[in-house]
This record gives C-alpha cells, sequence and structure tokens, in this order.
C-alpha cells in the first residue's frame, strides 16, 4: 500500500529527492526543491518525515519512523504542511501523537486531517471572553477565575501537585459538553497508567482524548505532541462547534525535547542553550486558543511548566507567563502543610477570569484574599509566643477554615454556588464550631435550589445550622 502511494505521488509529478546523509532522527535529503519548513515527506519505505531546515542546496528532515533510514532512499513532498488525522471517533480514547489507538478498542476512523502547526485565529475572528469556565476547584474559581478560551499557566516544583490539579480539572468537566484533550508529554509509562485510572475511576474518560509521548518514544514526538493536541482541538472546536480544553502536561519537556533537537541539528544556542526561537515555539502554539466571533465556541488552554525550586523568574516560566492570560504558582510549603492543590494565593493571578464573576463573587474574592493575608500576618507573629489578642486569634482560625473549604481530593467537585455559599459561612463566621467534611457533604443538595439572593439567605442559614457542632458545657 505505502509503496503504491509513493509512486502515485512520484508520478503526480511531487518534488523527489534522495537520501545522502543519516544521524539518528537528522536526515539530510538533497533536492525535493521546493518545499516549505514542516512540509510532509515520504520516504520510500513508506515511512514519513517532516522538513526541519530548508538550506540552498539541501533540506533537513525530522525521521517520524523507527527504522534506521539507508542513504540513497528516495524522498517525495507528500503534503505542503505536517497534518495530524482528527475526528470526533477520537474522543474516549488514548492515542499516540501519531494518532494510533494505545487502548486496545481497536482502529480510528478520522473524519479529516488538520494541519499541526496550524495558524493562531486572527484578532478580527475572535470575540472577548466574558463568561466563566467552572473547574470545580473552589480556590481556583473563587480567586483565580478562568474564562472560556483563556490560558492560564500551572507553574510549580516537582512533586508540588500540578499533575494532579490538572486531572481535577478534566475530572470536574465530565458531564459536561466541554472536549478535554489532555496531552502528556515525554512522561513516564507509570505517569500515563495513573492518569488513566483516575480518569476512569472518576467517569471522566468518555469526554476526553489521551494524546501520549513517553520518555521512551523519539524526540519527534515528544516535539509533536502539543501541537497536534491543538490540532485535534481546533478541529472539533472551529469544525463541530465544541467548546474544548487542554491541557498540556507538561511544556518544560517539550522545550527539553525542541532543544535537544536544536542542538543535534546544529542550531545556535541561546539562553540556557534553548534555540532563539524557543519563545515562538510555545507562543505561536499558546496563541491558538481563544473564542470565535463565528460560533462562540473556545479552546481554552492549561499550559503546565516546571520551576525547579519553586523558581518561577527562571527561562522558561517567565517566558510562558509572558505568553499566557494568568498563573497559577504550587507552592511546596503549602504542599507540605497539608493543603491540595498548593496555591501560593500571593503570586497567582488571573488576567481575565474576572470578568466571568458576578457582584457576590468578587465581594467573596476580594474579602477571601483579605482574610488570608490577615492570617498569614498574625501567624507570622505568633510565632513569638506572645499572648494574642481576640482578634488575632479569630484571624487564625478563620485562614485555617479557609484552606480547609479550598482543599480538595481528586473527582471531589463543588459547583460555583457550591464554592459561594461555603465562602460565605466562613466569611461570616462568628467563632463556632463547624465541621467543614459536613459542610462539603451537605452543600450540594442546598446550592440547586437557589435562584434568588433570598433564597442564597435561607440556604445559608440551613447549611450554618447543620454544620454547626454544639459545645458541650
Amino acid at each position: 500500500m505505502s509503496a503504491s502511494h509513493f509512486k502515485n505521488l512520484v508520478e503526480k509529478g511531487n518534488p523527489v529527492g534522495e537520501v545522502i546523509a543519516v544521524e539518528r532522527f537528522l536526515v539530510t535529503v538533497n533536492g525535493l526543491q521546493p518545499a516549505p519548513v514542516n512540509a510532509l515527506i515520504m520516504f520510500e519505505d513508506g515511512s514519513k518525515g517532516m522538513v526541519y531546515q530548508v538550506l540552498e542546496d539541501r533540506v533537513v528532515i525530522l525521521h517520524l519512523g523507527t527504522r534506521t533510514l539507508r542513504i540513497g532512499v528516495a524522498a517525495v513532498l507528500q503534503h505542503d504542511e505536517l497534518v495530524s488525522r482528527v475526528g470526533s471517533d477520537f474522543i474516549g480514547r488514548v492515542v499516540s501523537v501519531f494518532g494510533e489507538p494505545l487502548d486496545g478498542k481497536g482502529p480510528i476512523a478520522a473524519d479529516a486531517v488538520w494541519p499541526v502547526f496550524n495558524p493562531a485565529p486572527s484578532l478580527i475572528s475572535r470575540q472577548q471572553l466574558d463568561t466563566q469556565f467552572e473547574t470545580g476547584l473552589t480556590i481556583i474559581d473563587a480567586l483565580f477565575p478562568l474564562s472560556y478560551g483563556q490560558r492560564i499557566a500551572i507553574l510549580g516544583d516537582s512533586k508540588s501537585g500540578k499533575t494532579t490539579m490538572s486531572t481535577q480539572v478534566a475530572i470536574n468537566q465530565r458531564g459536561t459538553e466541554k472536549i478535554t484533550i489532555y496531552a502528556l508529554i515525554g512522561k513516564r509509562r507509570a505517569d500515563v497508567t495513573m492518569l488513566l485510572n483516575r480518569l476512569t475511576e472518576n467517569d471522566a474518560l468518555d469526554n476526553t482524548i489521551i494524546i501520549v509521548s513517553t520518555m521512551f518514544d523519539s524526540l519527534i514526538a515528544t516535539y509533536l505532541a502539543p501541537y497536534v493536541a491543538a490540532s485535534m482541538a481546533e478541529h472539533l472546536w472551529q469544525t463541530q462547534n465544541r467548546d474544548c480544553l487542554i491541557i498540556y502536561d507538561d511544556l518544560t519537556s517539550h522545550a527539553y525535547a525542541y532543544r535537544e533537537i536544536s542542538l543535534l541539528a546544529g542550531v545556535s544556542p541561546g539562553r540556557d542553550s534553548f534555540p532563539g526561537d524557543m519563545f515562538f515555539a510555545h507562543s505561536s502554539l499558546l496563541e491558538r486558543a481563544g473564542r470565535l466571533s463565528a460560533n462562540g465556541k473556545t479552546l481554552t488552554q492549561l499550559p503546565m511548566v516546571l520551576a525547579p525550586g519553586g523558581d518561577i523568574t527562571a527561562y522558561l516560566p517567565t517566558n510562558i507567563m509572558s505568553i499566557t492570560d494568568g498563573q497559577i504558582i504550587l507552592d511546596m510549603d503549602i504542599f507540605r502543610d497539608g493543603v491540595r492543590p498548593a496555591v501560593n494565593t500571593g503570586l497567582s493571578v488571573s488576567r481575565v477570569g474576572g470578568v466571568g464573576h458576578n457582584s457576590r463573587q468578587k465581594a467573596q474574592g476580594v474579602e477571601t484574599m483579605k482574610a488570608l493575608a490577615r492570617y498569614r500576618e498574625t501567624e507570622e507573629f505568633s510565632h513569638f509566643g506572645s499572648e494574642m489578642a481576640l482578634g488575632a486569634k479569630r484571624d487564625i482560625e478563620r485562614g485555617k477554615l479557609v484552606f480547609e473549604i479550598v482543599s480538595q481530593k481528586p473527582g471531589e467537585y463543588f459547583s460555583v454556588m457550591d464554592q459561594q455559599l461555603m465562602l460565605q459561612i466562613i466569611l461570616d463566621w462568628d467563632g463556632q464550631v463547624l465541621d467543614v467534611e459536613k459542610m462539603k457533604a451537605e452543600v450540594g443538595a442546598l446550592s440547586k435550589t437557589i435562584e434568588t439572593d433570598e433564597q442564597f439567605e435561607a440556604a445559608k442559614a440551613q447549611l450554618l445550622a447543620k454544620v454547626t457542632i454544639e459545645m458541650k458545657k
């Protein structure tokens, strides 16, 4: 089949070349002009390649196959751009970067092909972001809200809970119309298994596409993984009118793979040995998110980046922060204190999400940040061991209650109304002993009945009565 396809491409008059050098996955081909960068190439043995550099008398190709090519093998231009198989049948499946099924559920029929390096929508084709994207995580939705079509980075040290938090967001989209595309980039097989188990246990796989590249795959697969994820999402977003969410786990592994490819190809290294177009590689990817005027649908992106030792001023974190519309910073000290997700409320920010908040949410966000600031300040003074005033003790207890409310296990979901009820009880707290776990269990049933401010106040009083623990005299 591949031999006849190769022959047909040659007979059609497509540019043809000959392999003159092979160095691992870097293949130098004489001829092939004119062939643009990122063009898809087919070799005589049926394997594929992508044009990486176009030089005066030759082109350098990234070989996408697994077997080493021989010098003298013919190559032909197949497409002017690298394309990926896309379609609705990929939903609920686990696939490789090249669209091959990895879950043992049989072949996947593609609806179409889509450019892997598709340009971002123009400004004139976009619509302003104004609707809150519910993650189900109280600390995010209440304090650093995400809007449909926004790009918000998740930064933190290794083992600070970045993957767990993003998995929680993916799980909390179950039962909605949104499609989640989760790109695992250069991960261990154990990480892939853990993600699959969490999504399966929480019935969240049916509206999720998982794209897998492991550390045992080629550097090319790791480099292409986030772009393929964007292509699959764009097809659903732009042609099938679906709201999509992409989670990139993580762009640090992607950057390392791209750096290694560039160094092997002889590209001049820049800061931290990354190539000079490292910023463009990520900005061209993340700018593909947004909201379309044509159908009002959105593509939201959550890129994760490693901040070694919690240093968010390193090269890659600052790059991503300058591209995105906000960042969620995860802190190891907060993680060790048992708060999950371990969000640093002093450094995190959302530059768009507040437009989707109603007046109550905005007021609660301000009051909660003030309560946490007073908690930190008072806690610092408490280390001196001096007697604290009653107000200071109240600040510490209220801060602890806020952290109890915002701590969530994977699979634990709270609607925006749930969050407002619980936060209002904590902000109005007057020294009662509260059963926070019971509050989390009871709030869902009460919040569903709320439509007016009067019903909100009635539900709040009812919930407070249920969770207040009577102290024995």
